[in-house]
């Protein structure tokens, strides 16, 4: 019970964060918004038909791989965050308080889930403004939210983790970069059996391609299938890895 307390406490202190520097939201959102235009208005015409579709089809298949991008850039702001905490001393401060030790890397995890969500919504709106109809059920939107927070969860303590084995907050700004890289070599633009067979056998095993295969089908209206298991067992794993190598770098 005291360390649900504490979490809400620091949970409280990072909504403060966030309510004081809103522009860190705008900031997240900024480049997966860049990316959606970028591909819809430029390439879309092309990447349509390469899909079978049009530029307004290409839409409804680009959303999953940008709200994926959103969740990776965001990470890299959860681990300056952590990583500033740390070299201020504020951490070693709470460490001397009566608190419980798991509860500061708590709030940060789950701040963190909030800012992200709000950049993901942000770029929901855009999307919805230059064309982008999802068909899902209320069934469908509450499995897109339920994959996006285990997936944002998995991935706000790997950054952590990479914030803490960081010796400066520049090199943990620049840790969790090459997750950026993970959508485009997945399923998050082009179908992957487009793709070299190298890259191809990449693409259909990383932990990115079920969770965006898993959000089309539900924004779509469809069955989840098996790609809703894989997701949820890639995002369990990489949360429990996160967690344990997190905790144990607090610790020490």
């Amino acid at each position: 019970m005291r360390a649900i307390t504490d979490s809400a406490t620091m949970l409280r202190r990072q909504v403060k964060h966030i309510w004081r520097h809103p522009t860190l939201i705008l900031t997240f959102a900024a480049v997966p918004v860049v990316f959606l235009l970028l591909f819809v208005y430029v390439f879309g015409g092309t990447m349509g038909a390469g899909i079978g579709a049009g530029r307004a089809a290409y839409v409804g298949y680009l959303v999953p791989g940008i709200m994926i991008t959103t969740i990776m850039g965001a990470a890299q702001g959860t681990a300056i965050s952590v990583a500033s905490d740390m070299s201020e001393g504020i951490i070693a401060r709470f460490k001397t308080m009566a608190i419980a030790r798991v509860s500061v890397l708590t709030g940060h995890v789950l701040g963190a889930m909030v800012q992200t969500f709000l950049a993901i919504a942000m770029v929901g709106v855009v999307a919805a403004l230059i064309g982008f109809r999802p068909s899902a059920s209320v069934a469908g939107w509450l499995g897109v939210i339920g994959v996006l927070a285990v997936f944002t969860f998995a991935i706000t303590w790997l950054a952590v983790a990479l914030a803490l084995v960081s010796k400066s907050v520049t090199t943990a700004s620049n840790l969790p970069m090459p997750l950026m890289l993970l959508p485009f070599l997945g399923s998050g633009f082009v179908p992957t059996d487009s793709m070299p067979d190298v890259l191809r056998w990449f693409a259909e095993r990383q932990p990115v391609t079920p969770v965006i295969e898993t959000l089309r089908a539900l924004l779509a209206g469809r069955p989840a299938g098996s790609g809703l298991l894989e997701a949820a067992v890639w995002s369990a794993g990489i949360a429990l890895a996160g967690y344990l190598c997190a905790r144990r770098l607090y610790n020490r």
